[in-house]
């Protein structure tokens, strides 16, 4: 067996013989809700390297405790200490707008758009969002959506076993170049249905009393009646 394979088939010989680490790492990518992975990995089933009902239980698992712990950090220790990371916290916080006018379709949706998938649980648990209501929620859109991404990947394998010669060939760029294309597009409608509900919360927070703006306009407002 070679260490490093160099062809589809030999990675998926060493994903055969080493099954139980194949797992481990579906467990820990499912987590952050990997897309990708999970796809090669219902590709790995058909091929039988992976087991698919294991493989969808593992996934399943992965995702849905992810966001537990995600929820669990945002509910107890806020997300202040995000803001070292930029772009990471704006994600966040977009979340945190979209997720307080629709929280149970967000988590039912998150998973898939680039943009926010792996960090909108975080928001989920700096809302007013109840345990029970999230776990519940979460546990079904984990589930929706390991099935949805294994079966996928696994279908793909199906078609490509009759169609393709190869994972490489120019149908299967094709199939994966769509696919990016759509995640890219949903990340970029959940980015501006985000902006859009956030506009009207900004305008208010802005001149709320005893923030900055709204003393700026006082000290203006004496200037001009002095």
């Amino acid at each position: 067996m070679q260490l490093f394979p160099t062809d589809l088939a030999s990675f998926l010989t060493i994903i055969r013989e080493n099954g139980e680490l194949a797992y481990s790492l579906m467990f820990a990518w499912a987590s952050s809700h990997s897309l990708l992975l999970a796809l090669f990995g219902g590709y790995a089933a058909h091929a039988g390297a992976l087991n698919f009902g294991a493989l969808i239980g593992v996934c399943w698992a992965g995702s849905f405790f992810g966001d537990v712990f995600r929820f669990w950090i945002g509910r107890y220790f806020g997300i202040g200490w995000l803001k070292r990371w930029p772009r990471i916290h704006g994600g966040v916080m977009k979340a945190a707008v979209l997720s307080e006018r629709y929280s149970i379709l967000m988590i039912l949706l998150h998973r898939y758009p680039h943009g926010i998938r792996g960090i909108a649980a975080f928001a989920y648990g700096v809302s007013k969002l109840p345990w029970p209501v999230f776990m519940i929620v979460n546990l079904v859109a984990a589930g929706i959506w390991a099935v949805a991404i294994v079966s996928a990947g696994y279908a793909f394998g199906h078609v490509s076993e009759k169609v393709l010669s190869d994972a490489s060939s120019t149908l299967g760029v094709i199939m994966l170049a769509i696919f990016l294309a759509l995640s890219w597009w949903l990340s970029k409608k959940f980015d501006l249905a985000a902006a859009q509900a956030a506009q009207p919360q900004t305008n208010a927070s802005k001149y709320a009393p005893g923030s900055e703006e709204a003393r700026r306009e006082r000290r203006l407002r004496k200037r001009e009646g002095g």
